[in-house]
């Protein structure tokens, strides 16, 4: 069963577009009251639809323009100590569980290779840590996006 209806994707669709947009112009633009608007944007709150505002920052606006993906190998009976002490560290701005050859998989940002290496440090000294693989971002090709799979709902509700 879909979380969202057709309803639900047209606003979102919308709010992609302007996330700015306010109630009343959502209103407007999508033919519903103003009150059906404020209902639905709550449930999709309650639903856990919106992620935090946080991911819409730069961090190189932050003094820190140089990202890396940092494959780590950990001690499996420590992963959750690990994953406390990683979230210490706030060059860490995302990390991940993964099956393969690595166990997490971190988004990481410095603000230089120098930087880059202090960080790659802090976190080969956390106990339970094996070693890690660091790999620059060189650029980012598709940027995260939603906005697809939200047109493919919209067409298929």
């Amino acid at each position: 069963m879909p979380l969202l209806d057709g309803t639900d994707t047209r606003l979102l669709l919308a709010l992609a577009k302007d996330p700015r947009r306010t109630v009343v112009a959502l209103a407007a633009i999508l033919g519903i009251s103003r009150n059906t608007i404020q209902a639905r944007l709550a449930q999709l709150e309650k639903k856990a639809v919106f992620l935090p505002f946080e991911r819409r920052i730069s961090t190189t606006a932050l003094g820190y323009p140089l990202m890396a993906f940092v494959h780590v190998h950990v001690r499996q009976r420590q992963l959750a100590a690990i994953t406390e002490q990683l979230a210490l560290v706030p060059e860490v701005v995302e990390a991940h569980g993964l099956t393969g050859d690595a166990d997490i998989l971190l988004r990481v940002v410095a603000a230089d290779a120098e930087d880059l290496f202090r960080v790659t440090k802090a976190i080969l000294e956390i106990p339970g840590v094996e070693r890690c693989d660091t790999n620059l971002a060189m650029g980012e090709l598709i940027p995260f996006r939603v906005t697809p799979l939200l047109e493919r709902a919209g067409a298929n509700g």
